[in-house]
């Protein structure tokens, strides 16, 4: 990797920015699932993926997840975790997004406030959405360097290997 390359990512700056933009993303994304659990549900049974079981299960627990990741990142409590979260969950929207996007199906992704006004993605835009997400988040959850505004540090991973290499 070129060293300009590894001075960009290394910017805490863009740090703070990636991880700034992803919390206020799943912040926002939160807010609408949480007032309104049973709409949301419904979007999770559009999907076609999970047991009828777990929707209500997942309708409750994913939006405090967003909530509480969301607010990780903002405030900088163990970012290194709240990426790998928040990650983790853009991982499972990808991989629902790609199953549905086989299938040909068009559907509410259930992301972002029910009936956004009228805009309407398809299942690619919101799949590279959650791509471009994904790599913001692994620009948090790979920096190794001090963060700025952040009230606890996660440990640097990339430093430590790189000083038992050199032992």
């Amino acid at each position: 990797m070129s060293s300009y390359l590894i001075k960009m990512l290394n910017n805490s700056w863009l740090e703070l920015a990636a991880r700034w933009f992803l919390g206020m993303i799943f912040l926002y994304a939160s807010y609408h699932k949480i007032a309104a659990p049973a709409q949301f549900a419904k979007i999770i049974y559009g999907y076609y993926l999970f047991p009828d079981i777990s929707i209500n299960i997942i309708a409750i627990v994913l939006p405090f997840l967003e909530l509480f990741s969301g607010l990780a990142l903002i405030l900088g409590i163990y970012p290194r975790s709240a990426a790998l979260i928040t990650n983790g969950m853009l991982l499972g929207f990808i991989i629902a997004l790609s199953i549905n996007l086989i299938r040909g199906q068009q559907f509410d992704c259930g992301c972002f406030p029910f009936g956004e006004g009228g805009h309407t993605f398809t299942v690619g835009q919101l799949l590279v959405r959650d791509i471009v997400f994904f790599v913001l988040g692994l620009q948090v959850l790979l920096f190794d360097s001090n963060r700025r505004w952040c009230l606890r540090q996660s440990g640097n991973i990339l430093m430590k290997n790189q000083h038992l290499e050199s032992i």
